[in-house]
C-alpha cells in the first residue's frame, strides 16, 4: 500500500476536468441538434388574418375550420376575443418559405379536391372586409 501525501492527486483531478468538459461539449451538442429539429419542424409560422364583416367571424371561422378539416399546415383558426373585433386568424406552420410557397402549387391544380374546395368556398369573400398575412420565423 503507498501512502501518499494529504493533497490533490492530479491525475484524477485532470481526469474528472476532462470528463466535465466532455459533458459540456456533448451536452452543446444535443442542444444545437434540438434546436435545429425544433427549427425544421417549425420554421415558419403563418397568420392569415381577415377583418370580418359583423355577425360574420364565427360563420367564416367554422368555414375554414371545416373545409381545412384535412390540411396538414394548419395549426389553429381563432377568432379575436380582444384587439380588433370581427378578426378570423387562420395559423399554418410550415418548414420553410420554400415550403410555404410549394403548399399553393395544389391550390393552381383543377383536380376533384380543389373543385370541392373552390364550391365549399363560394361567396367567402362576402365574409369579411379585408385581411392580411404575417410571416414569422420560429428562433
Amino acid at each position: 500500500m503507498v501512502h501518499r501525501k494529504s493533497g490533490c492527486n492530479h491525475s484524477h483531478h485532470t481526469f474528472y476536468l476532462l470528463s466535465f468538459f466532455y459533458f459540456l461539449f456533448l451536452l452543446s451538442l444535443h442542444r444545437k441538434s434540438y434546436s435545429s429539429l425544433l427549427k425544421k419542424i417549425f420554421m415558419i409560422i403563418v397568420h392569415d388574418i381577415f377583418v370580418c364583416k359583423p355577425g360574420n367571424a364565427s360563420k367564416m371561422a367554422k368555414l375554414f375550420k371545416e373545409v381545412m378539416a384535412d390540411n396538414n399546415e394548419l395549426v389553429n383558426i381563432m377568432t379575436d376575443m380582444t384587439g380588433q373585433y370581427n378578426r378570423v386568424i387562420m395559423v399554418s406552420k410550415y418548414e420553410n418559405l420554400a415550403a410555404y410557397e410549394k403548399s399553393f402549387e395544389k391550390y393552381m391544380h383543377d383536380s376533384e379536391e380543389m373543385q370541392k374546395m373552390r364550391e365549399k368556398m363560394k361567396g367567402y369573400t362576402d365574409l369579411y372586409l379585408s385581411g392580411s398575412r404575417e410571416i414569422y420565423q420560429v428562433w
